[in-house]
């Protein structure tokens, strides 16, 4: 399989000039790391940067809530830090998969800029 897809790569860079090869060579699929790096590339960078920082607060709070939870002495107290402390989880859970379903986007969006290199490649090459 790696084979027929480093010879179907090699056709496309051959049909393709030198820049558009050097942005396909720039289109290979991200490590995790790269992934998440790429989140903060954009115009949507700033909002990122803001939901990462709401993330951290949300981690704070909720430890704060969890250690009040645990040194609390009545019953309504407990249901309080309890509830307060599940409801930052979920804050937190929901700021990440907000995070993962950017970093998706940006993998589609790439195999979908790869697509069209190799259907302009294609088209190049029945035209010749």
């Amino acid at each position: 399989m790696k084979n027929n897809r480093e010879e179907i790569d090699e056709l496309i860079k051959e049909t393709l000039s030198k820049e558009e090869a050097a942005f396909y060579d720039s289109l290979e699929e991200q490590n995790n790391f790269e992934s998440i790096l790429g989140l903060f590339k954009g115009k949507n960078a700033w909002f990122l940067i803001i939901t990462n920082i709401m993330t951290i607060l949300f981690l704070g709070l909720f430890v704060y809530c969890c250690i009040q939870f645990f040194s609390a002495d009545t019953s309504k107290e407990l249901m309080k830090w309890g509830f307060g402390s599940i409801m930052f989880l979920i804050g937190m859970s929901m700021l990440k998969i907000y995070a993962w379903l950017q970093m998706d986007k940006n993998a589609i969006l790439r195999e979908m800029k790869r697509l069209e290199l190799q259907v302009m490649s294609l088209s190049g090459k029945m035209t010749d």
